[in-house]
């Protein structure tokens, strides 16, 4: 993964500090590309230890169509907690539970979770269900029957839906591209979080173009990424330091036991990583 300990090298010594939303500030970095071999192994950084099993769940999450993070605090994965909290503290029912509660009540009360637990029309809803159009199945089809063609594209970022949202998508529009029998994914994420967030973008795209490859009977070849805002927020530069004076060590392999015959019957349990050694965890505080 020296492409991404590259990144983090580049924007550090090349970026320019900029305000933001979360005003925390970063040092910000526009339009970079970076590309990962499919066929060397699984891309995910090993300079620090990535959780599979979250980028997995959520990737799940998202293929279902699901918005709600119910699925995913069941599965004890809490990547998506803090912007519906946040939305709850905003609430007359919030009396000052801190966000370990708000999760048990996502846990133990469906109608809670029904209640404060959406997102928003979020990725998953864009994936399956854009103006009433699964873009997934769309996708797929024009893959097995069509598969030159450059059309095989979905987008999560949906300008009417954009602002019922209660985070508009980072990673926001990809296409895939066939070339003798090998599947090819190219991803445009237009705000690029480098310490918490890209390490997720990029194992769990490289996973969504292992799986459809496998679903069709395909190889797959590559994941392509590009980024729009690449930033490093300030409260992470420390951790990136520290990073960068790991050595990476080999990629893991991603293998998928099964091969169905609905892309929606693919489980957690279906996936196995082999061989992911790692440095350890480097904490960072999400930006919300």
């Amino acid at each position: 993964m020296e492409q991404y300990l590259n990144l983090l090298k580049k924007i550090l010594n090349e970026g320019d500090f900029k305000d933001d939303r979360t005003q925390i500030g970063t040092i910000s970095y526009f339009s970079l590309q970076t590309r990962y071999n499919l066929q060397n192994g699984l891309p995910i950084i090993t300079t620090k230890e990535v959780n599979f099993k979250a980028i997995l769940h959520e990737l799940l999450w998202f293929l279902k169509g699901d918005t709600n993070i119910r699925y995913l605090v069941l599965n004890d994965v809490s990547i998506w907690n803090a912007w519906p909290f946040e939305n709850f503290k905003k609430s007359s029912d919030y009396k000052n539970q801190d966000i370990n509660q708000f999760a048990e009540l996502i846990k133990n009360d469906s109608e809670f979770a029904k209640k404060y637990g959406d997102l928003g029309p979020v990725y998953g809803k864009q994936w399956r269900n854009f103006n009433g159009k699964d873009q997934l199945k769309e996708a797929l089809k024009l893959l097995k029957e069509n598969p030159n063609s450059r059309r095989i594209i979905i987008s999560a970022w949906n300008p009417n839906d954009v602002d019922k949202m209660l985070l508009p998508p980072c990673h926001a529009f990809f296409q895939f591209y066939i070339l003798n029998g090998k599947l090819s994914c190219q991803l445009y994420q237009r705000s690029a979080d480098l310490f918490l967030g890209v390490p997720f973008n990029i194992t769990s795209y490289s996973i969504l173009t292992i799986l459809i490859a496998h679903h069709l009977g395909l190889e797959a070849k590559e994941f392509v990424h590009v980024l729009g805002d690449a930033h490093i927020y300030k409260n992470h530069i420390e951790q990136v330091k520290s990073q960068l004076k790991r050595k990476p060590y080999n990629l893991p392999q991603l293998k998928i036991k099964k091969r169905y015959q609905n892309i929606d019957d693919y489980s957690f349990d279906d996936f196995e990583l082999l061989n992911y050694n790692h440095h350890p965890k480097i904490i960072g505080k999400v930006a919300v």
